[in-house]
């Protein structure tokens, strides 16, 4: 089980210390700063970031004199999960990109609708905070797909089941379009008809960087894996290259992308 930041246990040990100091309550901190109790616990303990409002107001009941206010600029929220940040850095090394996605569209050609319908849907809740912040770092990863020189080539094949989502409205089937125009991005549907036993295995992803590195990532609900293992990069590739050789043609792709459209009007 990974740990919380050490910033964010420093900075909530601190709020507690000055707390306590100040002979101020739990629930007279909550109540000033709007958050419950249990809140404020999470924060002192770490195990959520304190954020710069309780900071703030912490720092003004406990008479800290700009001490606790002055841990907001240590205290940035990560732009990813904790699990997903070594295979973010990988991505921005990336000369090639290979990716399956089983029940989802790929992070990478999301609309701002569907990702905030699937960021604000997270179960537990996620706050304000973190949803504005997991959306803008998500649109700004997309910069991969258009600003690179020499263009990173991609390959995207998308299980016919996340295309059939509710939360996958015209707008996201028209802009999966517009992307697989791009030169540097390929687009392809492997249909139900035509699923192969490992497309039900969950989404995988083959990075290769400038260096001829091969990393393999594999993502369930709760665990995730960036590997460069040899076995591992093979085993995924020959994944890839099964569900590649059955999914549609990039222009069957883009026909039944378009037919879907239409079936909406």
């Amino acid at each position: 089980m990974s740990q919380t930041p050490v910033n964010w246990r420093y900075g909530g040990n601190q709020m507690k210390r000055w707390r306590l100091k100040a002979n101020v309550t739990r629930e007279e901190l909550a109540a000033a700063s709007n958050y419950s109790p249990d809140t404020i616990k999470s924060m002192e303990q770490g195990v959520r970031m304190p954020t710069p409002r309780v900071l703030d107001v912490a720092d003004e009941l406990c008479r800290a004199e700009g001490l606790l206010s002055a841990a907001k600029e240590y205290l940035q929220r990560e732009k990813f999960p904790k699990r997903a940040q070594d295979f973010m850095e990988r991505e921005k090394e990336a000369i090639s990109f290979w990716s399956y996605e089983a029940g989802l569209i790929p992070g990478l050609l999301q609309t701002s609708g569907y990702m905030r319908s699937l960021i604000e849907g997270h179960v537990p809740p996620l706050d304000e905070e973190t949803v504005e912040q997991r959306i803008a770092a998500r649109a700004e990863r997309q910069a991969i797909l258009t600003d690179r020189t020499p263009p990173v080539a991609f390959a995207f094949m998308i299980y016919e089941a996340a295309l059939r989502l509710p939360l996958v409205d015209d707008a996201q089937l028209r802009h999966l379009l517009a992307m697989s125009e791009l030169r540097n991005v390929v687009v392809q549907v492997l249909t139900f008809e035509r699923a192969v036993p490992c497309a039900g295995m969950g989404p995988m992803i083959l990075l290769e960087n400038g260096g001829y590195e091969r990393f393999a990532y594999t993502e369930s609900q709760f665990i995730s894996d960036l590997s460069a293992d040899p076995d591992v990069v093979r085993r995924v590739t020959e994944r890839l290259g099964m569900i590649r050789a059955e999914a549609l043609s990039p222009a069957e792709s883009a026909r039944l992308l378009e037919s879907m459209v239409k079936h909406r009007d």
